[in-house]
């Protein structure tokens, strides 16, 4: 059975580093793809650079300035933050950050994590270097998992299948669930072999305990955004219902996210243009 998948929320620009196209470039391949919405997600993560300033997050303060709609693509900003450890902490909330970019003093104490994700949509949370949880129990593990989900902007599970983390499944999931939150089915995680069996029981419980689930690209580069091949390969063998696919349009993505009390951006629905 083909699926409708109208939406990719995790993608990466420049920003990234190890990614190869801008903001514009991927709006661009979104619109080509017949995409109704695209989601930003570059990397909030101490893998981007040596020392840790506001000043090397600015790309993040200023998505203001992107239209909500551009060149008929419907535009979402958000980031993909690393989980940091099994307490579900994610990297920039134990960083003070004083000053501002022009070094003018805050009035309000915050850490970097709340001044660069503030007014973001919403946030995909990651494993991207386990180390921090090597001998840690799976009751741990699955706790730190519980914890991500538990922040508010956080609306989607990245890439659990290859996070390198054995976690009690049907409790992250059944949590996510009651949230209204997502599990991310990955393409990239797919694209070789040593991923698929732990991405196959991820989509096969979330099927069976009736999860929602976003498909993602995870595009490091333009021509990758809103292809989904071996994800949809993968739902296919497992039958999975379209209907807990729940960025397949981008109607159903806003309403999700507002159920999950994530952001409501329920306005922008029907506002892009075919």
């Amino acid at each position: 059975m083909p699926y409708r998948i109208a939406t990719d929320i995790h993608t990466h620009t420049l920003f990234s580093r190890h990614a190869y196209s801008t903001i514009a470039e991927n709006v661009a391949a979104a619109r080509a793809a017949g995409l109704e919405l695209l989601g930003s997600a570059d990397h909030f993560s101490e893998m981007l650079f040596p020392e840790q300033h506001i000043r090397n997050f600015q790309f993040f303060l200023n998505q203001g300035i992107w239209p909500r709609t551009w060149d008929g693509v419907t535009l979402l900003r958000g980031a993909e933050v690393d989980i940091v450890s099994t307490s579900g902490a994610f990297f920039g909330q134990d960083i003070a950050c004083p000053q501002s970019i022009v070094g003018h003093p805050y009035r309000q104490e915050k850490s970097l994590f709340e001044h660069v994700t503030g007014d973001l949509d919403y946030l995909v949370a990651s494993v991207h270097n386990a180390a921090f949880a090597r001998g840690a129990s799976v009751a741990e593990t699955t706790q730190m998992y519980l914890a991500a989900l538990e922040n508010p902007r956080v609306l989607v599970l990245g890439h659990t299948g290859r996070s390198g983390v054995v976690f009690d499944v049907d409790e992250v999931l059944t949590a996510a669930k009651e949230r209204g939150k997502l599990i991310e089915i990955n393409n990239h995680s797919l694209e070789g072999q040593g991923h698929h069996e732990a991405c196959r029981r991820i989509a096969e419980r979330c099927a069976e305990l009736g999860v929602g689930i976003t498909v993602s690209s995870d595009a490091h580069i333009a021509p990758a955004i809103g292809r989904f091949p071996f994800a949809e390969g993968l739902l296919e063998e497992v039958h999975f219902p379209e209907e807990l696919i729940k960025n397949r349009s981008r109607d159903v993505l806003l309403d999700t996210m507002a159920t999950a009390g994530v952001c409501d951006l329920r306005t922008l629905k029907g506002d892009a243009v075919a």
